[in-house]
Formats: structure tokens, sequence, C-alpha cells
């Protein structure tokens, strides 16, 4: 995946594990291909047979030894042995994309009080959990310092009908990113995450609310209109290289605005 611009050999010689990828038009694979464009080498995970296929479809393009690595982040064996097989591949790791969430769907219908404790405990895993240990994994494998990065939403910071379970792990999420932070500086691992604007992927299609909240981002945006993947995409570049070698602990929004505006 060639790129003649001025960027195309700014993460030469590093490398980089993207958990998330669903299909073609999903955030984490607009962010790994601008990795990939800038010369970063890729790995990739998927969860289960079922998704397998999907994702070596999506990630055809970037080769044909690109690994894949099936993970489930609810499952602590798997997490260790993905990144005992990464340390035994590459020797190093310098960075990790965090692109997973999941809640029950009845929780974005059902009224945010009438969450039981199953699909609490779930989503918390899945969303939020998850990341503290990818980043407990993959810290010792960042021996040169590394960059970390979750995918968030408007939703952790004010209530957005219909995000309801989600928002609050979105919450946990964002408050993880900030501890981690904390805890891995000391390492020169960057951890930041990237709250993204209303976007058109498979997984934002399964809140009933999605077409609103698409006509709301682009009514209250500053500059007139939703985001474009490929912004996320830029801003996840910026924040895997050594551009943003001073950031973390940070929320960055990329939303067109929509975050500053009062309701």
């Amino acid at each position: 995946m060639a790129d003649s611009t001025p960027l195309s050999g700014l993460l030469a010689n590093k490398r980089g594990l993207i958990v998330g990828v669903a299909n073609k038009n999903s955030i984490a694979w607009a962010i790994a291909q601008k990795l990939a464009d800038a010369g970063m080498e890729l790995a990739f995970t998927y969860q289960g047979d079922a998704l397998k296929g999907r994702v070596e479809k999506t990630v055809a393009g970037l080769g044909d030894n690109v690994p894949l690595y099936e993970l489930d982040v609810q499952n602590d064996e798997q997490i260790e042995q993905v990144f005992r097989d990464l340390g035994e591949r590459w020797g190093r790791l310098d960075f990790l994309l965090h692109s997973v969430a999941y809640a029950p769907k009845e929780s974005f219908t059902n009224p945010f009080v009438e969450t039981t404790r199953e699909a609490y405990l779930t989503a918390h895993d899945v969303s939020a959990y998850s990341l503290v240990a990818l980043s407990r994994a993959a810290a010792p494998l960042m021996t040169e310092g590394g960059s970390i990065i979750a995918m968030s939403y408007y939703a952790a910071e004010k209530v957005v009908v219909g995000y309801n379970l989600m928002g609050v792990a979105k919450a946990s999420l964002e408050a993880s990113v900030k501890y981690l932070a904390a805890n891995l500086g000391e390492k020169n691992i960057r951890v930041n995450a990237i709250s993204a604007g209303a976007l058109n992927t498979l997984a934002a299609r399964g809140i009933p609310q999605f077409r609103d909240l698409l006509k709301y981002a682009t009514d209250r945006s500053p500059l007139g209109r939703p985001i474009e993947m490929e912004e996320v995409g830029s801003t996840g570049l910026f924040l895997a290289s050594d551009l943003s070698s001073g950031i973390t602990g940070e929320i960055m929004y990329v939303d067109a605005g929509v975050n500053i505006m009062a309701q």
C-alpha cells in the first residue's frame, strides 16, 4: 500500500497490533491503513472463526503474510498467547490499537435504570477492562517506548439518548486511559483515546437512534458536517507517531467540533 506523501516513512521500522477490525468500514481499519501507508508493520486479531474470513479479506491488500491472531478479549489465556507470539515474531512492539466495545442489544433500547448486573459487567469487561488487560500484556514488548490508542465517544461525558450502558462503559474506558497513562509513562508508553463523532460503522448501525445521532452531529457541528473516516485515521497516525511524543492521557475529539457546543 504505497503512499507518495511526505508521511510515507514516518512509521518505518515500527510494529503495531490492531485489535478490533470488523470490515473495511470500521474505524480500526481506517487507522490501520494510515499506519501502513506510513510504513508500520501490522498484525491483526479476530474473534472466532466466524470473523476470521472477514478480517482476512479486509487486510488482504496489505500483503500475503500479515499476521492474524485469534483473540477474545475476555480470555486471558488468549491475550497472553497473542503477545507471546508477537514477542517471538517481532521481539518488540511499538503500537497497540484497542477498538473493541460491546453491550447487549437490549441495553440500547431499555432505559439505563433497567440495566442488569450481567449486562453491566459484560459491557465493562469487553469495552473497558480489555484495554487494561491488553496494555498490561503489551507493555513488556514496548522496550523502546510506545503508543496505545483506545476508541471512545462523546457519550462518555454527556448523556446521549439511546447510548445508555455503552456511554457508561466508555466513561470507564476514558478513566482507564488516564490511569494507564500515569502507570506506563515511566516506560515512555503513551496512552490516549480518540473520541470520534458519529460514523456509519457496523457497530454504530446497531444503535437504534444512530440516524438521529448522525443528523445531530451534522446540525450541531461548527464545520456544518459530520466527520469522515479518514479524519479519524489521520488522528490515529498522529498519536501513533513521534509527532505526538508529548501527549498522553488525553481524550482527543475528532467530531468536527460537536463536543464544544452547548445543547
